[in-house]
């Protein structure tokens, strides 16, 4: 694929369901940026025509919060259809909010979102999209959805990533390292830790921290709570931008229940080891940062997609049971684990989508 030269107009393209496919982004923008690349990005809920997005990025998170479950069966039911019905009446009325939204003049345009490039794909087997399209899979588990004919380039965080990619139809497929954002591998003083530390109110104790999302969504209480039952660590719950769920850990008196975080890499090296139940960017994050990471008590659908990708490829192991959370934790916090993405070949992101 012919690669722009600098200082070329890129387009980013994601979707602010949750924060994993922004958080991509917006690293990638950064990256690209610094390179000396004009990029514009765009967010795919905007792209939807009458709202539309907006609507149905409510009614996900209500589903999350409230029915998981019933999302396990909707990506079951998308992965044997493909891309069909609803879902391909949605992305057909972005095409022109996309095209125009690309331009005429781009050199290059990245999705990190499904939906955003199956658009991209058609509009290039079309012919109506001239600029080069590249797919980020945000995931390990690589649904259906994330391949589209007509994409050029399919980027995947790990060998078994770009498997699963091409086995699903994609042809050019490359291993990149994940976009994670230099916070995470920047250095941190003890100093600032302490302070850190008592900023939050984190005691002097083994921290386990439970991420889940930037919407709190998952069993987090039943986490919190199994966590505090080990005796092992203290729960550090991250709520995200569910106030509901902070109140109700704030209540039961055996959590730390913490609100949006900005300096997640700070809060990640505070703690001895994280807790996430979906296998999104904050497990990347906090690979890259040094900090042991298990699931437990995964999402429906892609939390459990990903939490079986993440355990196959030796990043992080999968707690499928209580009775294994006190070993699991220990070896956590005894160093055992060590799991990084050190398996990912060097090249940045950047490097391959720009160079």
């Amino acid at each position: 694929m012919h690669h722009p030269a600098a200082r070329q107009r890129i387009v980013v393209v994601s979707a602010s369901f949750g924060a994993g496919h922004d958080g991509a982004a917006a690293e990638l923008t950064r990256r690209l940026r610094a390179g000396g690349h004009q990029v514009d990005r765009h967010d795919f809920v905007d792209l939807v025509p009458r709202r539309a997005g907006v609507l149905l990025r409510g009614l996900y998170r209500r589903q999350l919060t409230t029915l998981p479950h019933t999302w396990g069966w909707l990506l079951a039911l998308a992965g044997s259809q493909r891309l069909t019905g609803g879902a391909a009446a949605l992305t057909a009325a972005t095409d022109a909010a996309m095209h125009a939204a690309v331009g005429t003049d781009a050199a290059m345009v990245v999705s990190t979102y499904p939906l955003a490039g199956q658009v991209l794909g058609r509009l290039r087997r079309q012919g109506r999209l001239a600029a080069p399209a590249v797919t980020y899979l945000t995931d390990l588990s690589v649904h259906p959805l994330w391949v589209a004919a007509g994409v050029d380039v399919h980027l995947a965080l790990h060998d078994d990533a770009a498997r699963q990619a091409k086995e699903l139809g994609a042809t050019d497929v490359r291993v990149v390292a994940p976009a994670v954002a230099p916070a995470f591998t920047d250095p941190v003083s003890a100093g600032v830790l302490a302070a850190a530390r008592a900023r939050w109110g984190l005691p002097d104790a083994p921290l386990a921290l439970v991420v889940a999302g930037a919407w709190g969504v998952g069993d987090v209480e039943r986490t919190a709570a199994d966590i505090a039952a080990t005796g092992v660590a203290v729960p550090v719950v991250a709520c995200g931008r569910n106030d509901v769920l902070r109140r109700r850990l704030h209540r039961s008196g055996r959590t730390i229940a913490l609100g949006w975080v900005e300096d997640m890499a700070t809060l990640m090296r505070a703690c001895q080891v994280v807790v996430q139940n979906a296998g999104g960017l904050s497990s990347l994050e906090a690979l890259t940062a040094g900090v042991p990471v298990v699931t437990y008590r995964c999402l429906p659908g892609h939390g459990a997609t990903n939490a079986g990708a993440l355990d196959r490829i030796g990043w992080v192991p999968w707690i499928r049971h209580r009775r294994d959370l006190v070993a699991g934790l220990r070896a956590a916090l005894s160093g055992q684990l060590g799991f990084t993405p050190a398996a990912t070949p060097p090249e940045s992101v950047a490097h391959l989508v720009a160079a």
